[in-house]
């Protein structure tokens, strides 16, 4: 008759299923040594995307608004919080005189009634098609041909499918496209051209909705954006930009990412700091929990060593234990982290103050693929000195210690 001979692994997870009580509780640290490492990494990546994708999404060197609004700037792009503020149309013919600008482009701020197109006000940004640079370039999805009078672009944020219209003032404007998500407050915007917003102007204005004195889309406007042409030096040129327009606020788009950028670091290197110290530690307690195992089963491993196991299947078998162990806590911890980051991104986006973009299937995967093979290095290492000096030990003595 054909002998089947039990392998490494056929031992070790019968020896799991033995004893659950052991088995659950070093899963369960497994599963938090993953859940951490990964959950952490996920959440640093999905802030430096975010911080990489404003700096791109915003295609700016410098940008223009009244005086003592930069703050409120800010607020827009990166926590979504609508805002209206406005300054004199006919500064932009200034900006001819100023060398060293290759591109510039306005933009026209407005905001939504409450309970309209959505569970709270958004911001509505005109833009105007022939000289933008900072839509139009992001668009992801488009549902209509051409962006006409009445039609508008939603940012990513803003939940309606193909078809659906946005109500804004009593009126509905059919979607037209889909911006890319940022993980910033453009998310939560609505684009449209300077004649559709003329139009909401006036819709609004009908509804009893009032606005700022300076709030005229035919004069007023909320913001320049400007880039600046390669070989010119930023500084010099917002020098120029403030001589030659005076009583407005010249932002250096880098001096606003840098604060965050700035944030950014702190709240990484806090959880690289937290991270090591919490694997540390979890390391160790698995050692020593280990240790302890082993040496209650030290009778146990006394009886494979009489019915033939060398000292080296002995530790095999322990080493296969923690590495199974690990490979389970470490699916269990990332399909957790899964579960608890994915359905929070907005949340923590806006606790943070910061853009949050997930990373990629090819990012999640190769971190996923990082954290099975650190936990079970891990394990392994955890289990490895025991399973040394369980292998030292000689079987007559290690049956007296276990009676």
């Amino acid at each position: 008759m054909k002998k089947n001979k039990l392998s490494t692994f056929k031992i070790a997870c019968s020896n799991l299923k033995g004893s659950l009580a052991r088995t659950v509780g070093l899963l369960f640290l497994m599963t938090v040594i993953s859940f951490v490492y990964f959950g952490g990494n996920f959440l640093s990546k999905s802030l430096k995307n975010g911080l990489n994708i404003m700096k791109e999404r915003l295609g700016a060197d410098v940008m223009i608004v009244p005086v003592e609004n930069d703050s409120e700037m800010e607020a827009i792009l990166l926590k979504g919080e609508p805002s209206c503020f406005y300054f004199k149309k006919s500064l932009v013919d200034r900006l001819e005189a100023v060398e060293g600008i290759e591109r510039s482009t306005s933009q026209f701020f407005l905001t939504s009634l409450d309970a309209e197109c959505c569970d709270s006000r958004v911001q509505l940004i005109g833009f105007d098609p022939d000289t933008d640079f900072s839509v139009s370039p992001w668009i992801r999805r488009v549902y209509e041909p051409e962006l006409g009078l009445g039609a508008v672009i939603i940012g990513n944020d803003i939940h309606l499918e193909e078809g659906e219209a946005v109500r804004l003032f009593g009126e509905e404007y059919p979607v037209a496209a889909r911006l890319d998500a940022t993980g910033t407050g453009l998310d939560q915007a609505v684009y449209a051209t300077m004649e559709t917003i003329k139009h909401m102007y006036t819709a609004a204005l009908g509804k009893g909705q009032r606005f700022l004195t300076e709030a005229d889309p035919d004069n007023s406007i909320s913001s320049i954006l400007i880039r600046i042409g390669d070989g010119y030096d930023t500084k010099e040129v917002i020098k120029q930009i403030r001589k030659n327009l005076g009583g407005v606020q010249v932002v250096e788009s880098q001096s606003m990412i840098r604060g965050t950028a700035d944030n950014l670091m702190n709240i990484t290197g806090f959880f690289t700091m937290f991270e090591g110290i919490f694997l540390i530690t979890l390391f160790v307690t698995i050692t020593l929990v280990f240790s302890i195992s082993i040496n209650e089963r030290k009778k146990e491993f006394s009886i494979l060593r009489t019915l033939g196991a060398n000292k080296r299947k002995v530790a095999a078998i322990v080493i296969s234990e923690a590495c199974i162990l690990g490979l389970i806590g470490a699916a269990a911890g990332i399909l957790l982290s899964f579960a608890t980051l994915l359905p929070l991104r907005v949340f923590i986006g806006d606790r943070l103050g910061m853009p949050y973009i997930t990373p990629g299937f090819s990012s999640v995967l190769a971190l996923s693929g990082i954290t099975v093979v650190l936990n079970m290095i891990l394990s392994a290492l955890s289990s490895a000195a025991s399973a040394y000096r369980l292998g030292r030990a000689e079987v007559y003595l290690t049956m007296m210690e276990g009676d």
